[in-house]
């Protein structure tokens, strides 16, 4: 069975793209799937000085052996300002410290969404030019703008969108069948 880890690029405790990174990893057949929280991996903000000073935190160990026992990752990202969330950068830059490539050409489904018209397009911009660099799979991308008005009871009720995840959410699947063969 595959193991698929599961997250939102955020430490908000009322997430929407968690909401969205759940539904999406319930869609996933015959897989283990681990959803994971940044707030179960805190870390102090990343500094040359403090990493000579101290070392790389275990959480940042931690965080990236999911990655690598991992065959595939879910992953929303939340914008602000129109990049990642301070808690990923954070997280993400503890990593690169340990493995510049960071995702370990796993397969990726990368997501966002925004209470706004844009569904995060401008992170998902961002992602999508930075993570290959960081050995990312990235097999499909999707984006849900208006979160409120097309996502209640914990999936997307909007046909349009959630056809478009359903056929993400296999394409990521062929990909990981792919990886085995």
């Amino acid at each position: 069975m595959k193991k698929i880890i599961a997250f939102a690029g955020t430490n908000s405790k009322q997430s929407i793209n968690k909401e969205l990174v759940i539904y999406a990893a319930s869609l996933v057949e015959g897989a283990d799937v681990t959803i994971l929280d940044l707030n179960d991996f805190e870390l102090p903000l990343y500094g040359v000085d403090y990493e000579q000073e101290h070392g790389i935190p275990d959480n940042a160990y931690k965080f990236i052996e999911y990655i690598k026992n991992s065959d595939g990752i879910l992953l929303s990202l939340a914008e602000h300002n129109g990049a990642y969330t301070t808690v990923f950068k954070n997280l993400f830059d503890w990593m690169s410290r340990i493995e510049s490539k960071t995702f370990f050409d796993k397969p990726m489904l990368l997501m966002a969404t925004s209470p706004g018209g844009r569904g995060g397009a401008s992170v998902l911009d961002v992602a999508k030019s930075r993570f290959p660099y960081h050995d990312a799979d990235i097999v499909e991308v999707f984006s849900l703008p208006f979160f409120g008005n097309n996502f209640a009871e914990g999936k997307i009720t909007n046909e349009d969108y959630s056809a478009q995840l359903k056929n993400a959410v296999e394409q990521f699947q062929n990909k990981l069948v792919e990886a085995t063969v």
